[in-house]
């Protein structure tokens, strides 16, 4: 019976922790950039506070790095500069890329990227 129970005990811990290892791949049709990391505290900003349907992610890649990602995976480039980059994907998903940024819960300002992923109402 003891056995029995360590086993479910660890398969049970095993299953948790492939799901919480899991990257997300795809946001809005979009692919996440290789790496970032889901940043939960900016994307409910965004969604709650900003009113936007939106996932935030962060990397310590530099923005020409990741910019070069999302315009090699065919999204429009709008704007390229040394400190931010936006692209487009069809005419609902806006992706934004920003370092330095500022922290909207803390005021700091991070260092690492910024990588936003927005899905606008439908066009009309």
């Amino acid at each position: 019976m003891k056995r029995t129970k360590r086993l479910a005990v660890l398969v049970i811990g095993l299953i948790t922790v492939l799901v919480a290892a899991q990257e997300i791949k795809d946001v809005f049709g979009v692919p996440v950039y290789p790496g970032a990391k889901p940043d939960e505290a900016t994307t409910k900003f965004l969604n709650e506070s900003m009113g936007m349907e939106a996932k935030a992610f962060r990397t310590p890649d530099p923005v020409a790095k990741v910019a070069a990602f999302y315009k090699a995976k065919g999204l429009t480039e709008i704007m390229l500069a040394e400190e931010g980059a936006m692209y487009k994907s069809g005419d609902n998903v806006d992706v934004t890329i920003q370092s330095p940024w500022q922290n909207m819960q803390t005021g700091s300002m991070e260092k690492d990227t910024l990588v936003s992923i927005v899905k606008h109402g439908e066009v009309r």
